[in-house]
């Protein structure tokens, strides 16, 4: 099947915080990878790393299905056969096109918030990057020709409600401060959680918020 082609390589363990991160990873196919990636994704506020190297590799691998399913078509390879390959290759597509549209939709909510941070900048991808540096540049200029340009001078910042106001309270930024449930894989030792100030054992479950001030 697509996530258990011979050959392909896993991530490395600069990629993870501990053995057992590493022997869990290597275990898992790039499919099951892309799958842990777009669920995080999509659970997080804010736009993560791209995974450059993975997504790298599951579009060869996508190629790589493309090309054995029409191979074995064209050949009168057996159907059912033929039609495992076909589903698992769907679900592999359908995988990569949500992890990318969930990236695309939080550039496009948080454009203005991400390009003006830097850290937040340096998680896009190369073609992210230019995405987002042409959407900035194009409604800056749109806006400020047909409504920023009629408005009073204290009013025509796309940042901010008056330029009178350092804030720039009109940037929509990701809600960071809701609440989040932890489980934990193994023993990570003492770790201050609220009022918590135990270590949690294995898998023991904590309610604490995304953000601490």
């Amino acid at each position: 099947m697509v996530g258990k082609i011979p050959g392909i390589l896993m991530a490395s363990a600069s990629d993870l915080g501990s053995t057992d991160d590493y022997e869990a990873l290597m275990s898992m196919t790039d499919v099951e990878l892309l799958k842990r990636a777009w669920r995080q994704e999509k659970a997080a506020p804010e736009i993560l790393q791209f995974e450059s190297r993975l997504i790298k590799r599951v579009r060869e691998q996508i190629q790589l299905m493309e090309e054995t399913v029409e191979e074995f078509t064209e050949s009168g390879f057996d159907p059912l056969t033929v039609s495992l390959y076909q589903m698992d290759l769907d679900r592999t597509q359908f995988l990569l096109r949500s992890y990318l549209r969930i990236r695309l939709q939080k550039i496009e909510k948080y454009m203005f918030h991400i390009f003006a941070t830097a850290e937040l900048l340096t998680r896009l991808s190369k073609e992210e990057k230019w995405f987002i540096e042409r959407c900035c540049v194009d409604l800056q200029t749109h806006l400020e020709k047909s409504v920023l340009s009629q408005l009073p001078y204290t009013y025509q910042s796309i940042f901010q409600q008056s330029v009178i106001n350092d804030e720039t309270d009109m940037v929509a930024k990701p809600q960071l401060d809701t609440f989040i449930v932890c489980k934990t894989k193994y023993y990570l030792g003492h770790i201050q959680l609220e009022d918590n100030a135990d270590g949690e054992p294995d898998g023991s479950e904590e309610i604490c918020r995304g953000r601490e001030d």
